[in-house]
C-alpha cells in the first residue's frame, strides 16, 4: 500500500543503464507499476543489451507488459509506463516544469555515474537526473561495481553533495533469501522506501 502523504511522487523516472544487474531494474519497475504509480521509463543501448544478456530475449523491451506480468504477477497492470528514447534530450522528462516527481538509476553504471555527477546531459538518462537535481527532487543512483576506484569514489561524494542519494546495490541476507529474486526483493524495497512508499517486499528488521 501507499502511504497516505500528499507528497508522495506517482510520476517516477526509472533510467537503466549497462552495469550489471538487470533483476534490480525489472524487479523496481514491476513495484511501482504494482502500487499504481506512472513510470517513465529510459534505457541505454547497454542497458536494452544487459537486460537481454542476463534475463533473455523474454525480456527485451517489446516483450516488457508480458514479461512484468508472467514473472510478477497481474498487480503490474495498475500502473502506467511510458517508454523514451534515451537519445531524445528534448522529451518531458528533459525539463523541469514537467511533473516528475523522482527518479531512479537502476542499476547505474561507473560511465552514467561519472556524466551525472558532472552535469554532462549528453542523453535524456543524464538529462532527466540533471533535472532532479537541479529542481531539488529525489534521484536514487543504485550502483554495481566492485572494487571501486578513486576516481569512483569522487564521483559518489560529488552527486551525494549535489543531493543524489547513493544507494549501491548491497542486498541484506538477514530476511533469509533462497533465491535471487529474493536479494532483487530487498534492493527494489529499499528503493521504494527512500521513495515514500511502504511495500511488502521483505520483511522490517524487528531487532
Amino acid at each position: 500500500m501507499v502511504r497516505d502523504r500528499a507528497d508522495i511522487p506517482r510520476r517516477i523516472a526509472v533510467g537503466i543503464t549497462g552495469a550489471s544487474g538487470a533483476l534490480y531494474a525489472t524487479r523496481t519497475v514491476a513495484a511501482l507499476l504494482s502500487l499504481g504509480c506512472h513510470v517513465e521509463l529510459v534505457v541505454s543501448d547497454f542497458g536494452r543489451r544487459l537486460l537481454r544478456d542476463e534475463l533473455g530475449e523474454a525480456a527485451m523491451l517489446d516483450h516488457w507488459p508480458e514479461y512484468l506480468a508472467d514473472r510478477y504477477g497481474a498487480e503490474v497492470e495498475r500502473g502506467t509506463l511510458t517508454l523514451h528514447s534515451n537519445r531524445d534530450v528534448g522529451a518531458s522528462l528533459a525539463s523541469g516544469s514537467y511533473a516528475c516527481g523522482a527518479m531512479v538509476i537502476v542499476p547505474c553504471s561507473m560511465k552514467t555515474l561519472a556524466a551525472v555527477s558532472h552535469g554532462l546531459s549528453r542523453s535524456l538518462i543524464e538529462r532527466a537526473a540533471d533535472v532532479m537535481l537541479k529542481e531539488r527532487r529525489t534521484l536514487v543512483v543504485v550502483l554495481r561495481e566492485t572494487p571501486l576506484s578513486l576516481p569512483q569514489l569522487r564521483n559518489m561524494v560529488a552527486l551525494a553533495e549535489a543531493g543524489a542519494l547513493i544507494m549501491p546495490a548491497m542486498p541484506a541476507f538477514y530476511q533469509g533469501p533462497r533465491t535471487l529474486d529474493d536479494l532483487a526483493d530487498f534492493m527494489a524495497g529499499r528503493i521504494l522506501e527512500t521513495l515514500g512508499l511502504s511495500h511488502e517486499l521483505y520483511p522490517a528488521w524487528t531487532g
